[in-house]
């Protein structure tokens, strides 16, 4: 059986993932057919960067993705172009017509991601933001407490009222 997978290379703990086509059998880092992309997971969001035409070749083909490539392929759109082009096929839907919904699908796709990508970037200055007004009060707080630690201790004058003298004329 022939699968979609992932082989992992890069350093100790900072992974990067090639999207290969490979015989089940074969080892994990082992003999493959293809290398369809690379996976690199330490990025936010993600960077999955490959063959579209070629992994939708291999599936249309049957080989059989593992979970975590085939969560990959759904979020680039690769298994709905496969379910439309079944479509196709099968002469459910016309090749215009497939290309019409794919193009309106990776819009709107693509529309999300870049708004996700600018609300972490506003969050991001946000939370930078609100750290250095923290700060600020803290070191207005801190420059207060030493200012009144280092005024100088002047002991208050009391002046004390004598009562007035009563001037009679006797």
């Amino acid at each position: 059986m022939v699968r979609i997978r992932l082989a992992r290379r890069g350093r100790k703990k900072l992974a990067i993932y090639d999207i290969i086509v490979a015989n089940s059998r074969s080892p994990r880092d082992g003999r493959f057919i293809e290398k369809l992309g690379m996976y690199n997971p330490n990025t936010v969001p993600a960077t999955m960067v490959f063959d579209e035409d070629k992994a939708l070749k291999w599936l249309l083909d049957g080989a059989q993705p593992t979970p975590t490539v085939k969560a990959m392929l759904s979020y680039k759109g690769i298994l709905y172009k496969k379910h439309l082009q079944i479509g196709v096929i099968k002469k459910a839907i016309t090749q215009e017509s497939a290309d019409e919904k794919f193009a309106l699908w990776k819009a709107q796709k693509d529309a999300k991601l870049t708004t996700r990508v600018t609300n972490l970037a506003d969050a991001k200055v946000a939370a930078r933001n609100a750290r250095l007004e923290a700060e600020a009060k803290v070191n207005e707080a801190r420059a207060e407490a030493l200012r009144k630690k280092n005024e100088p201790k002047v002991a208050p004058v009391v002046v004390e009222e004598t009562p007035a003298t009563e001037t009679s004329a006797e």
